[in-house]
């Protein structure tokens, strides 16, 4: 199997777990967990250089990711077990009681690749930022990512750390923006127009490049690598990173309404049906 091959057998099984987890508890965010299945996979197999074991808070000599939309948790949790940061059983515990696996992502359970907790919209980018400045401080030359939604950034804080990271020059930081058009009260059009994302952050001086394809690996992995590419040169990078909410699951495409419900049982076994089984389910 190609390692290409490997890395969408890999985000086929991450949908699984998805579907599986919000479906066991009824409760979660399938939506943007499903369109964001290419990035994680991307970022945490190929892309960065991290070390899931023994996993260290300051993550000193390791790149970083910080979740600014921590409601897509699904997707991150699920991903931190595929690449070895806990047992994949633990997945088992999604939104319990006295789990690790909050539904947001939280810090004081200590559950492995959690560094913030996160889900108040707007947070992340000044957190991203701040890590990757410190790393600039350190010595540090490894990498700062952070993944965001566009209905995230009607929150003022984003544009706050967006001119702070050009200001601070932080040119070891890459902000990708999930841009999938959808919010959870409708189209981000209706609830509040973004008009043009990239002009938005080129203006406030951030080097913007965009991937048309977000749920085809090879686009993903191709315009990743063309922003760590752009690193090192006096400027943050913004990803403009266009995905479909749901993607993989048809009935979940096209629309909002899948943002924050769970799938019942027949709509789960019609989802993994689409789904075919690649790494063995939790």
């Amino acid at each position: 199997m190609s390692h290409l091959s490997q890395l969408e057998a890999t985000a086929n099984q991450v949908r699984r777990d998805i579907v599986r987890m919000v479906h066991a508890v009824n409760s979660g965010h399938p939506g943007g967990s499903l369109g964001c299945t290419e990035f994680f996979v991307a970022l945490y197999f190929d892309l960065m250089h991290h070390q899931p074991k023994p996993f260290t808070m300051d993550g000193h000599g390791e790149d970083l990711f910080f979740l600014s939309n921590g409601h897509i948790s699904p997707v991150f949790y699920s991903t931190l077990a595929r690449a070895g940061y806990f047992d994949v059983a633990e997945l088992n515990t999604f939104r319990k009681i006295n789990t690790r696996l909050q539904g947001h992502p939280t810090t004081h359970e200590g559950l492995p690749g959690i560094r913030i907790a996160s889900g108040s919209l707007g947070q992340g980018m000044s957190v991203a930022a701040g890590a990757a400045l410190g790393k600039k401080l350190r010595g540090d030359n490894r990498l700062v990512f952070s993944l965001h939604g566009d209905g995230e950034l009607q929150e003022g804080q984003i544009w706050e750390a967006a001119m702070f990271a050009y200001h601070h020059k932080i040119d070891n930081y890459i902000a990708t923006i999930d841009a999938n058009g959808r919010q959870i009260d409708g189209d981000t059009k209706d609830v509040m127009d973004l008009i043009d994302i990239a002009a938005k952050f080129k203006a406030f001086g951030w080097d913007v490049l965009h991937i048309e394809k977000g749920n085809d690996m090879q686009s993903v992995l191709k315009g990743m690598k063309a922003a760590i590419e752009r690193t090192g040169k006096g400027k943050p990078v913004c990803v403009v990173m266009h995905t479909e909410m749901g993607a993989g699951v048809d009935f979940m495409m096209g629309s909002h309404e899948w943002h924050g419900i769970a799938p019942n049982d027949a709509q789960l076994e019609a989802a993994l049906a689409q789904l075919p089984e690649t790494l063995g389910d939790y």
